[in-house]
């Protein structure tokens, strides 16, 4: 459902204006005007035919009209910020006269050129921002604690935050993760929130808890909630990531062993989860404590009570410019590390993506934090 809301967007209000200015850069001709009309046509059918008949279409047609409501949608987000350019340039040609005299004496050619420009530019973008998804980039993250133990001096943490299994995110994909993290390694892996999209059926349909079960680190998988465990059936996610292997952290504190400390916590939208000092009462606050929490509004709180690393997702750092602007009006850190008080964070975009499987400007990362203890 929310796919088609996004989309809406872009039929109502950005495809009238592709239209327009596109049908005035091709030549006049029916072989031209006749097929772009009728690609508008059948993505306007193809729109509302998965609008009204959403329900009864089966998974693998429901998903294909997705993908091309979701690449479209975004394929006409950035024709329009390309025509919306050459406006503002056209425009001040009009003050200051610096179009060259070849361009404006042909200006039908002109346009017409700029026309194929844009959608190959644009194309270009897209396959990129699909490949971005598609082969996330791993980032060592360097991280020296304050605290620490003769029994360990260090610790390599696999952090994977929003998954996103559904309809996009799929078990090659997740195989892909599972080999990307085995290959690193890792002491410990953690997974922080948002492992599921909207429904958990996609993931047990595949089995994909066979492939998480797959994740190798000696002192154990964790997983927290987050805002998309909420989202549809939560009490049958929970059942699916019981399947996984993993533990499943809610307001929870474990030793993976005897040297520190792992908090997870439920996720923020639950307005009822323990607070931070009710969950830390009973723990040796000499010894190092990461959290698991994964949406990033928590830091205050957690310098308060003296955490060592907090981690988190959620933000997807935007996922798709210029959204990423807006982020860092919205949250303190919405990526990257951070350090408030004596807290450090690190705050990831995410392995995975929520609705179309594109980044423009941010990254899908697996993250690999090196942390030293003093």
């Amino acid at each position: 459902m929310k796919v088609f809301i996004q989309s809406i967007v872009a039929q109502l209000l950005l495809n009238p204006y592709i239209f327009w200015r596109g049908y005035q850069a091709i030549p006049a001709k029916k072989s031209w005007r006749i097929p772009y009309t009728l690609f508008f046509i059948l993505e306007l059918a193809i729109y509302f035919f998965g609008f009204f008949f959403r329900k009864e279409l089966p998974d693998h047609i429901m998903t294909t009209i997705q993908y091309i409501c979701n690449t479209w949608y975004i394929a006409s987000v950035y024709i329009t910020l390309s025509l919306l350019t050459l406006e503002v340039l056209r425009l001040s040609d009009r003050f200051f006269h610096w179009f060259p005299q070849w361009l404006t004496q042909h200006w039908k050619q002109t346009k017409l050129t700029l026309f194929f420009v844009i959608i190959a530019g644009v194309s270009c973008l897209m396959v990129k921002a699909y490949l971005t998804v598609v082969y996330p980039i791993v980032k060592d993250v360097y991280v020296t604690l304050p605290k620490g133990s003769s029994e360990r001096d260090s610790l390599t943490v696999v952090m994977m935050s929003d998954l996103h299994i559904g309809e996009v995110i799929g078990k090659k994909l997740v195989q892909s993760y599972v080999a990307l993290s085995n290959a690193q390694h890792p002491d410990m892996v953690v997974l922080v929130g948002d492992i599921m999209d909207y429904e958990s059926r996609f993931a047990e349909m595949e089995h994909i808890e066979d492939d998480l079960q797959q994740l190798k680190a000696p002192l154990g998988v964790y997983v927290v909630n987050g805002n998309h465990e909420y989202r549809a059936n939560r009490f049958a996610k929970y059942r699916w990531l019981a399947k996984t292997g993993a533990v499943h952290l809610i307001d929870s504190v474990v030793q993976p062993d005897s040297t520190f400390y792992l908090i997870g916590r439920d996720d923020y939208i639950n307005k009822k989860r323990q607070a931070l000092h009710t969950l830390m009462a009973d723990i040796d606050t000499t010894k190092p404590i990461i959290v698991l929490d994964h949406q990033p509004w928590s830091f205050a709180e957690m310098a308060m009570n003296g955490v060592d690393l907090g981690l988190h997702g959620h933000t997807h750092n935007g996922q798709l410019w210029p959204y990423p602007l807006l982020m860092k009006l919205i949250y303190e850190c919405p990526y990257g590390y951070h350090k408030k008080g004596p807290t450090q964070f690190y705050v990831s975009s995410g392995i995975g993506i929520a609705g179309p499987p594109y980044r423009v400007g941010t990254v899908s990362e697996l993250v690999v934090l090196h942390i030293k203890f003093k």
